[in-house]
């Protein structure tokens, strides 16, 4: 472990838009499997790992045969957008200025890999990327920590040294349980005060509006 200071991001609907593609797609394989789960209760628990979400969603009482045939449905639709995936405003931009600034640049996705590589694609700043994990480095999603101290201990950056810029509450619950500042963006779709009480010291609306602000925010105090 270093004392090199480093932003850890998550990627889904915090730098590349694609919360409400995820909402329409879990829907849809909920809805083949059964389960008649409206959007807006979907789109609340977009940002957790696919087994906390099913569990959120149908209850850990639930039938966990047909689990596998849902998370397969759900990748089969949202990859058809691949080729489509699209950063958010100054996502690109930001990653280059914290590195710029000496930042080591994480990715903490819990996507699988290769959902990653078509994340990874869209966003073009591979050149800035220090460290990128995958579903494949943790046992448990979000709201579970695990995501974030894999992405800490493959870059060899400390707790106390980090930030962790997300867009949903699961991912302040998990910087909580991984005892690092949350910096929240809206642009996943979650408003400013749910993401306040899940423990952002700050909420900005998207990386663009985090960027132009970078000096008025614990980024911009990081050495």
């Amino acid at each position: 472990m270093t004392d090199r200071c480093g932003v850890l991001f998550d990627v889904d609907g915090t730098l590349v838009d694609t919360t409400y593609l995820h909402t329409v797609c879990w829907a849809e394989a909920l809805r083949g499997g059964g389960h008649d789960v409206p959007m807006a209760t979907v789109h609340h628990a977009i940002g957790m790992g696919s087994t906390e979400l099913l569990d959120h969603l149908l209850g850990t009482q639930r039938d966990h045969d047909a689990d596998e045939d849902i998370v397969a449905a759900h990748l089969v639709l949202y990859r058809q957008y691949w080729g489509r995936l699209t950063p958010l405003p100054g996502a690109r931009d930001l990653m280059k200025e914290c590195a710029r600034r000496g930042l080591a640049v994480v990715l903490a996705s819990s996507a699988s890999q290769d959902e990653l590589d078509a994340l990874r694609s869209a966003l073009g700043a591979d050149d800035v990327v220090t460290v990128a994990t995958s579903s494949s480095d943790a046992e448990a999603g979000k709201p579970d920590p695990d995501i974030l101290q894999a992405a800490l201990e493959q870059s060899g950056l400390t707790a106390d040294y980090v930030v962790f810029v997300g867009d949903a509450v699961w991912d302040g619950a998990a910087a909580a349980k991984a005892s690092m500042r949350f910096v929240a963006v809206t642009c996943g779709g979650t408003p400013a005060g749910e993401l306040r009480d899940a423990g952002a010291v700050e909420v900005w609306r998207d990386p663009a509006e985090l960027l132009a602000g970078i000096d008025r925010s614990v980024l911009g105090a990081m050495r």
